[in-house]
């Protein structure tokens, strides 16, 4: 699997808040069903002793090619089977969609993308790749 160009920067980012990365990359594999699949992260953080362990897997996208909602298309479909073969295999975790800001800013301008966003709850962790930091948590 390539890594996409800023997965280094978001590990790093998530390594600030505190996050201990678990899986670089989180690998699923199961022979009977043929699947063999890698998500780009796995983290998880200790929230306080009473909630116990917030357990993560992160899939990092560039979106870099000229045409946002085309690369949308493809980007929506990786996250949606990574869900699918999250809630078979490790239901505890919760999957975010890694974007850098100027992707979501211009996300943001395509109010059908929003409402598809908004209609399968992707989860989006919006990230400075220069700054290396996290920006938002959009759940």
């Amino acid at each position: 699997m390539a890594k996409d160009i800023f997965h280094d920067a978001v590990r790093e980012a998530l390594e600030k808040e505190d996050w201990t990365i678990t899986h670089d990359p989180y690998s699923v594999y199961h022979k009977e069903q043929q699947i063999d699949y890698d998500i780009d992260l796995g983290a998880e953080k200790l929230l306080a002793a009473e909630k116990g362990l917030e357990r993560i897997a992160i899939e990092v996208k560039t979106f870099a090619k000229p045409s946002l909602p085309y690369e949308f298309h493809s980007v929506l479909g990786q996250y949606l089977v990574n869900i699918s073969i999250l809630r078979r295999f490790d239901p505890d975790r919760t999957l975010y969609l890694a974007i850098p800001l100027y992707a979501d800013e211009r996300i943001e301008g395509f109010p059908f993308i929003l409402e598809v966003v908004k209609e399968y709850q992707v989860n989006i962790l919006v990230f400075d790749s220069k700054t290396k930091t996290i920006v938002s948590w959009k759940r």
